[in-house]
């Protein structure tokens, strides 16, 4: 996608988007409703066509060319099967309209019947099914037609979570065996950082950043990634100094705090100190390595929640920030609201914002 631009009357769905989405991986669109990434999508099927710039799906342009003639396949979210018709007959469905003879129909149903791993279901109804079961025949009905792109709106979002859970795996395992080129939009980041090979964040109809889901998680281009994908405390603040590869960040009602330079950075500028809830560290001793921030709070609240323990911690300038401490060994509960302990963190773990 080249520069491309979508209006809905008044409204800009996608802002000159630029994007290249490479052959054979798994690539998740995420955004929040109204950033735009279902539009995204259905440009790409052909159900709407750009008002500026240029789309190429496997170095053809597709300005003009319908959905039909498109080297895609798109499931819908509620996976729109035909409630009178059997597992094979709905994923033959296609092949019949585009009048593919009989001998040849049977085979690739019995194929794609076999990707989604649905032999021996071929004869039942959509009501016979599970709603995994359901998912897979909408896949399975979207690749019999050997589609070069999988485009899928927003997935899992119809089943319960621990069926989601399970569908995330198994959906990124079928990507996997067929090896054809994923592209899927979700609200849900857990999904994409779970499924993706790379992933896209799109807020208001323009792309914020592109990367693994690891470099998306861990390296946040703006406060709106870093907020929106997992968990993430903030302090605003100001660049005090700059030495070497630290910065040093003035934080009103706390001190200053040290975190590594970013691209850009000046003294003086505003900047959000973030730091991920499961990089902080809760003592009852103060730190004495050079190599750690550190603040004293108040534990607000302690929440058990199995394998870990979160704590909801109030900071001197009245900003709570959360943390979560492993409970590997049952351990873990060693702080009580009204506590008072020393929240730490390395200098590395934090990342710079612009604000």
């Amino acid at each position: 996608m080249r520069e491309v631009t979508k209006r809905h009357g008044t409204t800009v769905a996608v802002d000159h988007l630029s994007l290249s989405i490479r052959k054979g991986e798994f690539f998740a669109i995420l955004g929040p409703s109204g950033s735009g990434k279902t539009t995204t999508l259905r440009l790409l099927a052909g159900f709407e066509q750009p008002d500026a710039g240029e789309i190429i799906i496997e170095g053809q342009p597709m300005q003009g060319v319908p959905p039909n003639h498109r080297p895609v396949n798109l499931v819908f979210q509620n996976y729109a099967l035909f409630p009178h018709m059997t597992v094979a007959q709905n994923v033959a469905f296609g092949l019949e309209m585009k009048g593919l003879p009989s001998a040849e129909i049977g085979p690739r149903v019995a194929e794609a019947l076999e990707m989604v791993r649905l032999v021996g279901k071929q004869d039942r109804l959509p009501s016979q099914l599970s709603g995994g079961e359901q998912q897979r025949v909408a896949l399975a009905r979207a690749l019999v037609n050997r589609p070069a792109v999988l485009l899928l709106d927003e997935p899992l979002g119809a089943l319960d979570k621990q069926l989601r859970l399970e569908m995330e795996v198994e959906l990124k395992a079928l990507q996997e065996r067929v090896g054809i080129t994923f592209v899927c939009v979700t609200h849900d980041q857990e999904e994409a950082l779970t499924m993706s090979d790379r992933m896209a964040v799109m807020h208001h109809g323009r792309l914020l950043q592109v990367g693994t889901p690891e470099e998306i998680y861990t390296a946040p281009a703006s406060a709106f990634v870093a907020s929106f994908i997992g968990v993430s405390n903030s302090l605003p603040g100001r660049v005090q100094a700059i030495e070497g590869q630290r910065a040093t960040v003035a934080v009103e009602g706390i001190g200053l705090v040290h975190a590594p330079v970013c691209a850009g950075l000046r003294a003086g500028a505003p900047v959000l100190v973030t730091i991920r809830p499961e990089r902080l560290h809760l003592s009852r001793d103060p730190a004495t390595d050079g190599s750690q921030n550190q603040i004293r709070v108040r534990i607000a609240k302690a929440i058990y929640s199995g394998s870990e323990m979160h704590y909801l911690v109030t900071l001197p300038n009245n900003l709570t920030w959360k943390a979560r401490v492993p409970n590997a060994d049952g351990t873990a509960k060693r702080f009580d609201a009204g506590e008072s302990a020393y929240l730490k963190w390395r200098t590395t773990d934090a990342v710079l914002l612009p604000e």
